[in-house]
């Protein structure tokens, strides 16, 4: 077999490895949306059944866009959690960690800090 020092894939193990980061992260993105979901089902428990035309006061404002922030941030951790199951995919097809830029591997310390990134550093640059 003829030696080339670049990779062109992660090895199995090495690919176990990325699965083990990213199943926890995808675990804790879960309780988190988890929790802000509770979050905002539980505020709209809250004070809905006063509709008598009162003045919305400022508390009702604070509440309405603190449940705004609860909505974005629930909506960011869903995206979160469809990259890192989508890196799961990758993962099976034994694709993960290959720069969609530019077919090269993506350095390993990339993936285990963004572990469902699909961009190379260098092809992350170029972006900007």
């Amino acid at each position: 077999m003829g030696t080339t020092n670049e990779k062109t894939r992660y090895s199995d193990a090495e690919l176990q490895e990325f699965k083990d980061i990213i199943l926890e992260k995808l675990r804790i993105a879960k309780e988190e949306l988890a929790s802000l979901t509770s979050t905002l089902s539980n505020s709209n428990a809250n004070g809905t059944d006063d509709t008598a035309g009162t003045y919305k006061t400022l508390e009702d404002g604070s509440a309405t866009l603190e449940k705004e922030q609860v909505n974005q941030l629930a909506a960011r951790q869903k995206k979160f959690i469809d990259n890192l199951e989508a890196a799961l995919v990758r993962i099976e097809n034994k694709t993960y960690g290959i720069c969609r830029e530019t077919g090269k591997l993506i350095q390993k310390e990339r993936l285990k800090a963004v572990p469902h990134t699909t961009l190379s550093i260098e092809a992350k640059n170029k972006q900007y």
